[in-house]
C-alpha cells in the first residue's frame, strides 16, 4: 500500500485544489447586435464569426 512519506502542506494542498473552483462562463457584449455571446463562438442570431458570415440568420418569424 503507498503511504505518502511526508505531510502535504497547506500551500501544496492549496495549490491542487485551485482548479476545483468552477469559474462561471465568460461573455462578451457583440459589437454589432449588442446580444451577449461567449468568445470565439459564432453568434446564433446573426450568424457572424470576425467579421464574416458563416450560418445562415436565424429568423424571428
Amino acid at each position: 500500500m503507498a503511504v505518502p512519506k511526508r505531510k502535504v502542506s497547506r500551500m501544496k494542498r492549496g495549490f491542487r485544489r485551485s482548479t476545483d473552483a468552477l469559474a462561471q462562463p465568460a461573455y462578451v457584449e457583440d459589437k454589432d447586435s449588442g446580444e451577449l455571446r461567449r468568445p470565439h463562438h459564432v453568434d446564433l442570431k446573426s450568424g457572424m464569426y470576425r467579421g464574416r458570415q458563416i450560418l445562415q440568420a436565424k429568423d424571428d418569424a
